[in-house]
């Protein structure tokens, strides 16, 4: 099935990360990132801008890690906000990373988007509410939720488990 034409029903609901307990602690409440278009620009490259806040799409097969297997945690590339991690990735072989769950409910908020002629369910960060990609249901993945939260490289920085404690 193309996810070009996946209609979702209903907003997704998060999964509980399968991170160890002691990297899972109760969600820490965030204060929400607050900054002009201008303080945007200056602090993201045109690319980063165009997707995060313009809520474009990088080309598939292109991005930093749609084929990634490092052990860490993504964060939004905007904030810092942990968003997801690698225990939740897998390879949807659809050109960018896909995740069957985002770290903790909360993290990211959703938006139907009827854009482009499509109906689909944007994420977007939750602390700055910077654009990630898209979640849709159902395609047959076999994961624990039966989605997939497709995002956008550039939407994200990932921290290996290796480099955490530096």
């Amino acid at each position: 099935m193309s996810i070009f034409n996946n209609r979702s029903k209903s907003m997704p609901v998060a999964a509980p990360s399968t991170e160890p307990a002691a990297e899972t602690a109760a969600p820490v409440e965030k204060t929400p990132v607050e900054k002009t278009d201008a303080q945007w620009r200056q602090e993201l490259t045109p690319e980063e801008y165009r997707v995060l806040r313009q809520a474009g799409t990088e080309r598939p097969y292109t991005g930093e890690y749609w084929d990634t297997h490092t052990r860490g945690v993504y964060k939004c590339r905007a904030c810092g906000t942990e968003l997801f991690t690698s225990n939740e990735k897998f390879d949807s072989h659809c050109g960018w990373p896909s995740f069957w769950a985002p770290l903790a409910e909360g993290t990211v908020r959703y938006i139907h988007d009827r854009t482009m002629g499509m109906d689909r369910v944007e994420v977007r960060c939750a602390t700055c509410d910077s654009h990630l990609g898209h979640v849709f249901d159902g395609e047959g993945y076999g994961t624990p939720t039966d989605q997939r939260y497709c995002i956008n490289s550039v939407s994200l920085k990932l921290v290996a488990a290796d480099d955490a404690g530096q």
